[in-house]
């Protein structure tokens, strides 16, 4: 953290730039120091081999490979048993596509209700890190998918939504009418038109539309709300604790927001609407 304190600290503030700033830059180091403390004594060191070597992924000698856990192995425990044919093969970084819990209708693992546990056809958490721990001891780095413009309407912070508790609901896009979202929808861009026409979809239990970039089961994120990216900080430093040596963020180019805009690739700031 110290190395990285002043860097972070010019992100944060020119994200965040509100009355209340400390604050929430108070809670981000303690969730931090707390992840650290709980780290394991092999991830702590294999943070000091990174920390002299930061540019390890950009090695020519890493060889990469990508597999859904459930075509490839069929679990996370049936995909520890295939390490020697990885190693084998000069795999040095493997790609898992998104493994979490996920509602029946998932968009291909990319609807999450839960970034903490692991889908039940593939195994569990303890069975992830097992994995992590036996492809690290082969020198292969474990990288995971994270979702991370949007969840499932069937994660936590979305239920809690739906139950009317405010704080949870500003963890999103909602409008009480479609004054806001016809603004905004004049510039986006449909990404499933056939499937999923519209970015925003009406939820009658709250009498509110909520931004649903890609499918109406699939909230985007409010990352204007600092509490928003404390708490996806919170899954990150989860999963790096349980083994993940890197994360591939999917949809970024969705995560920011502003009228007048096609709401896509845009640099985050407090200028934004």
């Amino acid at each position: 953290m110290e190395t990285h304190f002043e860097d972070a600290f010019l992100l944060l503030r020119s994200l965040y730039e509100r009355y209340d700033f400390f604050y929430h830059l108070e809670a981000l180091m303690v969730a931090v120091a707390r992840a650290y403390a709980n780290r394991s004594e092999p991830l702590k060191r294999l943070d000091l081999r990174r920390e002299a070597e930061p540019a390890w992924f950009l090695s020519q000698e890493m060889v990469g490979a990508v597999c859904y856990v459930d075509r490839f192995a069929g679990t996370l425990r049936g995909l520890q048993e295939k390490i020697g044919y990885l190693k084998a093969l000069g795999v040095t970084y493997l790609h898992l596509m998104p493994i979490y819990h996920v509602p029946r209708i998932s968009d291909g693992g990319f609807a999450v209700s839960s970034y903490r546990e692991i889908n039940p056809a593939l195994g569990t958490v303890e069975d992830l890190v097992a994995l992590a721990d036996a492809l690290r001891e082969a020198g292969i780095s474990l990288v995971l998918d994270l979702v991370f413009n949007h969840t499932s309407d069937e994660h936590d912070w979305a239920k809690r939504a739906l139950a009317g508790y405010e704080d949870f609901q500003d963890y999103y896009f909602m409008f009480p009418d479609r004054t806001e979202p016809d603004a905004y929808e004049q510039h986006l861009r449909a990404i499933f038109p056939e499937t999923a026409p519209g970015s925003f979809t009406y939820r009658r239990e709250i009498d509110r539309w909520v931004w649903t970039t890609f499918n109406p089961y699939q909230w985007d994120l409010n990352y204007r709300n600092p509490e928003v990216f404390a708490a996806m900080l919170e899954e990150i430093l989860f999963l790096a604790n349980s083994g993940a040596e890197a994360l591939r963020l999917d949809a970024v180019p969705f995560i920011w927001k502003e009228k007048g805009t096609p709401c896509e690739n845009l640099p985050p700031g407090p200028h934004a609407h």
